[in-house]
């Protein structure tokens, strides 16, 4: 992937090596349970509501004291790399927005180590991967879930496949700005867990919409680029997850979608790049099981 020619994003916050004090309450218990709750539920702010329930979290900014000895401005191929890539779906997103009369309002990306405090949906561990808070419009990554996405679940850590993640979240920050966040809440009732599918997969979509805008103008995917985010979409898949970590499938715990259902749909983005109204509604058709999309 030939990302270095990009134009950075000012939206990139770098608090890596930052210590930060444990919630009050909450400690490491409460952290574990929030990141078994996301694993279950596929969404932050219900991971939150049920480590609150369980061991509280605080939920207020959390001041965050540089670690010792540890250097809070960087200049590394990370930072570099998260920067460009952000940088490429501000501009794609900015564009989409305009030709459909809206205005992008940017999301900011935050580096982190650990656990951190999200300004609005509590205080997360790494261990919940990579996530967007809709309170704070912010999309969280811990660098260090790449290398896990790699021995632990099978996936890729190549820079293609790194960016289908990053700009997967931001997918979740275009549904915030477009409704479909709130959308899925209607669904919930009726359909359970199984209701986060239809965020998720459409996430996928959006990811592969965004690169498909960005490769139309500039030709940075290269030989293999798109193999590296076919295998990271099938390793996280729910079914292949649950087969993993439990030896069984329980379909209608799913919350992300099969990996067949996650390989659909961000190669379907990517191959046409429609972000017309009905192509996204189509995520939310109540006659259509979210299993089945």
């Amino acid at each position: 992937m030939k990302w270095e020619e990009g134009q950075d994003s000012g939206n990139v916050e770098d608090r890596r090596g930052l210590g930060m004090p444990m919630a009050a309450g909450g400690g490491v218990i409460g952290l574990l349970v929030m990141a078994v709750a996301f694993y279950f539920t596929g969404d932050i702010r219900q991971a939150k509501f049920i480590a609150d329930k369980v061991g509280p979290i605080v939920n207020k900014a959390v001041p965050q004291r540089p670690a010792e000895n540890s250097a809070v401005e960087r200049n590394d191929r990370t930072l570099e790399f998260s920067k460009k890539i952000m940088g490429y779906t501000d501009k794609a997103w900015t564009e989409v927005f305009e030709i459909h009369g809206k205005r992008y309002q940017k999301p900011t990306m935050v580096l982190f180590t650990d656990k951190v405090d999200s300004e609005g949906c509590g205080v997360a561990p790494s261990a919940v991967g990579p996530f967007y808070c809709p309170a704070s419009r912010k999309v969280f990554v811990d660098p260090s879930f790449f290398d896990e996405l790699e021995t632990k679940l099978k996936g890729s850590k190549a820079d293609f496949s790194k960016a289908y993640v990053i700009a997967h979240e931001v997918g979740h920050h275009v549904q915030n700005l477009l409704g479909y966040n709130t959308m899925v809440d209607q669904f919930r009732k009726r359909e359970g867990e199984n209701s986060g599918i239809r965020l998720e997969l459409q996430a996928d979509y959006l990811a592969g919409v965004c690169w498909n805008r960005v490769e139309r103008e500039r030709s940075i995917i290269e030989p293999g680029d798109v193999e590296s985010a076919i295998t990271t979409a099938k390793a996280i898949g729910d079914d292949r997850l649950q087969k993993s970590a439990k030896g069984w499938v329980n379909p209608e715990s799913f919350n992300h979608g099969t990996s067949a259902q996650r390989l659909k749909w961000f190669t379907e983005g990517l191959k046409t790049g429609d972000a017309e109204k009905s192509a996204l509604d189509r995520f939310f058709n109540p006659n259509v099981r979210p299993l089945d999309l």
